[in-house]
């Protein structure tokens, strides 16, 4: 995971040198949702490989704490530079440490659930709705359009489905929401994921993701 996790930086600072924002302001927050989609991997690593929680726990504290010292110092830019206030690196982090906390590693389905949505499905929606034109509206002070609640919706649904079906071949003793529970699972994330003040969506749609999981399984 230390290695994923330094790959996703080294890309991330790769990726803000070749595009800087210059030409387009939304283009600022590449290198971040870069890091924002690739975080999510950490889970199913985890999970793939076993990690205990005596060394997942810590390790996820630690890395918020690291990522609240980046927001405060700015050491990284290319991960917290976003041109507007935001705590929401800090949030990613503070959800993943709360859903390990909460369920691993008895019931790892919620926290994948939980860190899948919000890493494609708030990530994809952050990269794609700012480049395609469409219709948009403000909630709270925060812009939101239709492509990109549409994309959030979309790759919600998609990482549900595509967990439910990882754990049916894992085994059938393995609980999961039934399917039509995922349509109202990825409804309620994209709803969570239209307040965003601060970069609250981070926290709020990951725990509100993992219990909706394990309340339908």
């Amino acid at each position: 995971m230390a290695t994923w996790l330094a790959l996703l930086a080294a890309a991330a600072v790769a990726v803000r040198r070749r595009w800087n924002g210059a030409d387009s302001p939304a283009r600022r927050e590449w290198s971040r949702k870069l890091v924002h989609i690739g975080s999510g991997a950490v889970v199913p690593i985890a999970w793939a490989t076993g990690i205990d929680r005596l060394l997942a726990l810590p390790a996820a504290a630690a890395i918020t704490v690291v990522a609240a010292l980046n927001h405060r110092l700015r050491l990284l830019p290319a991960v917290e530079d976003v041109g507007r206030p935001s705590y929401g690196t800090v949030a990613y982090g503070a959800s993943i440490t709360l859903l390990l906390w909460q369920y691993w590693p008895q019931q790892p389905a919620p926290v994948a659930a939980g860190v899948l949505v919000m890493a494609l499905g708030d990530g994809l929606a952050g990269l794609v709705g700012p480049l395609v034109a469409s219709p948009s509206w403000h909630v709270l002070g925060q812009r939101r359009s239709l492509v990109g609640t549409a994309v959030m919706a979309g790759a919600s649904l998609l990482m549900l489905v595509l967990l439910r079906l990882a754990l049916m071949a894992l085994g059938p003793g393995l609980a999961a929401p039934p399917w039509p529970s995922l349509v109202a699972i990825a409804a309620a994330a994209t709803l969570l994921e239209q307040v965003a003040i601060g970069g609250i969506d981070n926290l709020s749609v990951p725990l509100g993701v993992a219990w909706l999981w394990q309340q339908f399984s």
